[in-house]
Order: structure tokens, then sequence, then C-alpha cells
């Protein structure tokens, strides 16, 4: 099985006990060139697999906010009757 030429590091990249040590300067400049080739890995998705995303994050959020306002409920009346106020609400 071959490897991707893209995810090995370049000779930049890797430090090892022969590695010269870089300006302050030199070290800015690798880090963003690293920045650059890092961002043109970036897969921008289509706008039907972002409606899609989107779905499944709204649809996601609405179950977890059913879930806490669940357990809201039922931990607010367990301490009402622990404390002796019976059931609270309105």
């Amino acid at each position: 099985m071959a490897r991707k030429d893209v995810d090995v590091p370049s000779e930049d990249v890797v430090e090892g006990d022969g590695a010269v040590r870089r300006s302050p300067f030199a070290r800015i400049a690798l880090f963003i060139r690293q920045v650059i080739a890092e961002l043109k890995k970036v897969v921008t998705p289509t706008r039907k697999e972002l409606l899609s995303y989107t779905g499944v994050v709204l649809v996601f959020v609405v179950i977890m906010m059913a879930l806490v306002s669940l357990l809201d409920l039922v931990f607010g009346t367990g301490v009402g009757y622990v404390f002796g106020n019976g059931p609270t609400g309105s």
C-alpha cells in the first residue's frame, strides 16, 4: 500500500539531533508556510452538505435542550420534596 506524500512532514518540519537552530524570524516564516500548507488541504462543503450538517446540529441541540429541561424538572421536583416544599411550580 502506497503512502501519501501529503502526510509526510518535510525536512523543515522534522527536528532531530542534527537540527539547526533557527532565528525567531525563520521560525515565524516556517510557521506561516505550514499554516498555508494546511489551509490548502481544507475542503469546503457543498451547499447540500452544509444544509445537512446544519440540520444535524439543530436536531442535536433540540434533543439536548429537551434532555436538560427534563433533568431540571426531575431534580427540581426532587429537591422540593427533600426540603419539604412539595413539588415546585406555578
